[in-house]
């Protein structure tokens, strides 16, 4: 059995406090976090003046969407939906292109420390589903691959009465995700009670829970949200639990975020494309206050940044910005600041973990569980010196480019700030992948 030994670096509890101790990696387990490991037979990791926390968790990204990256930089929301649904962009993708994109979004969120993500997937046909399960996999990355839907309009009109295909899902489940003891799970990304027809959601939840799948869709945000009152809907039929991961939920009622707190279920808030697009303002104290489940996400970067260190930045902000806000309206300068970046890197990581019901193998560093671990290196100007205010330089500060370390179940995909992969070739391969389907979406158009 491979062991690695980590030394010296400043080791992350599950408080966010940092202890200068070693981490010794038997397999793909943490075996030992203390101070002095005297280990024989391993491979050893120098992290002498580093950080070493667990891997980020992103709990909603279209990692597909990694091959039209920046092409969405001015859209609204409306205009995401019509440019990439309905038939469009999502639906120009072949097999090959799909694998490509996949691997490439995954390797992205690998080198920014992202260990883990839940990839909210469009499949045109059955081969998109092999194509996005083998990207994740090649990637090395720990994924949670949310089955979807083909992006023609006849699923996605709000009146829809299609259903989630169930054999497909049944078959991909069957092939894929028989076993727990792996990198990849599965969940699924359906559409909800506000892009489907009320009956065709209770019946993909119903799917969901069949397959012991978490289901993930978006909801409550835009004008929707306090039109459609979708959270009151869901928790009346008694569908609101802890298998849902609500996305955005930006715009309903405050008694609707106690319900959500109440059941369990998890919400992803992707606060750059929220602020952006036009979801709504980022809910993400709305629910912290009242003690519900907050986890962050990348979303997508047609029109974002695909790190978590941004989304971290953007969510503590925001809620900050909110909370001042208030205080400044009743005629009072702030004191206390409600969020920390504590509470923020918590979502990052933990709960996000929990979100995904993968807390037992990751989201902390524990002997016991999965060696997902991430090693910044803060000899840079944005994070020296740390004055051991070590959540605050992660969550305020740190880059991707501070990211030099990753490892995924004690398998090293990342050291010395470059991805252990070759990535030279794919490069190539994205370039040209990503022109066919821009192509394509040229001659549909005409």
């Amino acid at each position: 059995m491979k062991r690695l030994l980590i030394k010296n670096g400043v080791v992350l509890d599950r408080t966010f406090h940092g202890h200068r101790q070693d981490v010794l990696i038997e397999g793909k387990f943490i075996k030992e976090i203390g101070p002095d490991i005297d280990a024989e037979d391993t491979e050893t990791i120098d992290a002498e003046g580093k950080i070493v926390m667990p891997g980020l968790v992103d709990t909603h990204r279209h990692v597909w969407e990694s091959l039209l990256r920046h092409i969405g930089t001015d859209w609204s929301l409306p205009t995401y939906l019509e440019k990439i649904y309905y038939g469009n962009l999502g639906s120009q993708l072949s097999t090959e292109d799909y694998y490509i994109a996949n691997l490439w979004g995954a390797l992205e969120a690998l080198d920014a420390g992202v260990t883990t993500v839940l990839d909210y997937t469009m499949l045109e046909t059955p081969e998109h589903a092999d194509a996005a399960i083998k990207g994740l996999r090649d990637a090395g990355i720990r994924g949670v691959y949310a089955h979807g839907i083909p992006g023609r309009g006849e699923y996605w009109d709000r009146e829809s009465e299609k259903r989630h295909p169930e054999d497909e899902s049944r078959r991909v489940k069957r092939e894929y995700f028989q076993s727990d003891d792996q990198l990849l799970t599965m969940a699924l990304g359906i559409r909800g009670p506000e892009f489907s027809a009320w009956e065709a959601a209770v019946d993909d939840i119903r799917l969901s829970e069949e397959l012991d799948a978490i289901a993930s869709m978006h909801i409550g945000f835009g004008t929707w949200g306090p039109h459609d009152r979708s959270i009151t809907r869901l928790h009346e039929a008694g569908l609101l639990s802890d298998r849902l991961n609500l996305v955005h939920v930006n715009r309903i009622q405050p008694e609707e975020y106690k319900r959500i707190a109440e059941s369990g279920a998890s919400l992803s808030v992707t606060p750059e494309v929220e602020m952006m697009m036009g979801h709504g303002y980022p809910a993400t104290g709305l629910l912290h206050e009242r003690k519900g489940l907050v986890t962050l996400g990348v979303d997508v970067v047609v029109s974002t940044a695909g790190d978590m260190f941004t989304q971290m930045k953007f969510a503590l902000q925001a809620e900050r910005a909110r909370q001042n806000e208030k205080t400044l309206d009743a005629g009072e300068m702030p004191g206390e600041l409600g969020l920390t970046v504590k509470d923020v890197l918590s979502f990052a990581t933990v709960d996000g973990a929990k979100a995904l019901k993968l807390d037992q193998k990751t989201g902390t560093l524990e002997p016991g569980k999965e060696a997902d671990v991430v090693i910044l290196n803060p000899a840079t100007f944005n994070l020296h010196p740390l004055n051991r205010s070590y959540a605050g330089a992660i969550v305020q500060s740190a880059r991707p480019e501070n990211v030099d370390t990753v490892l995924v179940a004690g398998n090293v995909v990342k050291h010395g700030g470059k991805l252990t992969r070759d990535l030279s070739d794919l490069r190539r391969q994205v370039s040209e992948a990503s022109e066919r389907v821009l192509q394509r979406q040229e001659e549909a158009a005409k």
